[in-house]
């Protein structure tokens, strides 16, 4: 999935270029390419399919030039993760009945990429021998405040101990609550990644997303012809604007959980990256040829290109810098940001945004 904006990723993450399609970590490859590198050893690269929104296909298509067009399917609007998952659900159901379906977000970071694809492997067999729709939970390390949780009970008949029963799905809850997750050790962080048969995820969108599946049962026969866009492009406004986790996984009765713990971050804010980032002796994350730093703690500095950046006395802050942007704000205020972007695309209008 990579048609999401990032906007709490401002500046860099921008609706032009949003965060999946940038080097974040200054590692050489985006997240979509770390993304696409991470399942080659589980997929064949033509079972990969990017869905995306319409305006990102080149970009797509310019990172991954292994992937052919026609693995790339665009939609026409921002309907959240639901209608998406379906879209690909459908034009897989064209092609193979009987597939096994691996939804995963393009712009998370995973540090251990074995134990994640061990974990893929213990979900793919849970979801083929029981039917049921399977997540992956995160073991928290603090009482994040931004991040879904799961509550898990154990089942007596799974076939591997990391697999459990889901009791609750919670939101992203206060801190105190939080805390009291972390301290029960029964609630894991949502991933946001799932593992499921395609006549498995057919079926919960039969049932929980009547309306949405029918829409798109409309176009058998047509994904992956000349007929598809015309199709998608006539239906995707009605669909309604709802998230895979809402729409089926808080409501369907069969969900496992498979309990991992494989360096995982959804990198959703900048303080999500600091963690991730290589620190100065001052707890300083710095990604940037020329950045100087005096008397300065705790940042995230994230300076593009060759520009130099000298920075004196600042302590716990977030200072991003881009071609025509200078974000400066509070770490504890990163939350804030996703309310900067609403009144820029208000006062300065769409292109700063």
């Amino acid at each position: 999935m990579a048609g999401g904006v990032g906007s709490r990723f401002w500046p860099m993450s921008r609706t032009t270029f949003p965060k999946q399609f940038h080097d974040i970590l200054g590692v050489g490859r985006t997240l979509l390419q770390m993304t696409y590198d991470r399942f080659l050893p589980i997929c064949p690269k033509e079972n990969i399919l990017i869905v995306t929104n319409e305006r990102y296909k080149d970009l797509v298509l310019e990172q991954l030039p292994e992937l052919t067009p026609e693995q790339v399917l665009c939609e026409p609007f921002m309907r959240n993760t639901a209608p998406c998952i379906a879209y690909a659900s459908f034009w897989i159901a064209d092609r193979a009945t009987d597939a096994n379906i691996i939804v995963a977000p393009s712009d998370h970071l995973i540090l251990k990429d074995q134990e994640f694809i061990e974990n893929i492997e213990v979900s793919i067999r849970q979801a083929q021998e029981s039917g049921n729709l399977v997540t992956l939970g995160i073991k928290p390390t603090r009482p994040d405040t931004g991040y879904g949780y799961i509550q898990w009970a154990d089942q007596k008949d799974a076939m591997d101990q990391k697999v459990k029963r889901v009791k609750t799905f919670t939101e992203k809850p206060d801190l105190e609550l939080a805390k009291d997750f972390l301290e029960s050790g029964d609630f894991y962080w949502n991933s946001g990644i799932f593992v499921w048969t395609l006549p498995s995820i057919m079926l919960a969108f039969e049932h929980h997303l009547t309306e949405m599946y029918r829409a798109f049962a409309e176009g058998a026969g047509l994904y992956g012809t000349p007929e598809e866009n015309a199709f998608i492009q006539r239906i995707y406004p009605a669909c309604e604007n709802v998230s895979i986790d809402y729409g089926i996984m808080e409501k369907a009765k069969n969900v496992n959980v498979v309990l991992s713990d494989f360096g995982w971050s959804d990198l959703g804010t900048w303080g999500s990256l600091h963690t991730h980032l290589a620190h100065d002796e001052h707890r300083n994350g710095v990604v940037g040829k020329n950045v100087m730093l005096y008397n300065c703690t705790d940042n995230i500095v994230h300076v593009s290109g060759d520009k130099l950046a000298v920075l004196h006395g600042l302590n716990g802050y977030i200072v991003v810098q881009t071609d025509n942007t200078l974000l400066v704000c509070r770490k504890e205020d990163e939350q804030k940001i996703k309310n900067f972007v609403n009144d820029i695309k208000l006062q300065k209008g769409e292109n700063w945004a």
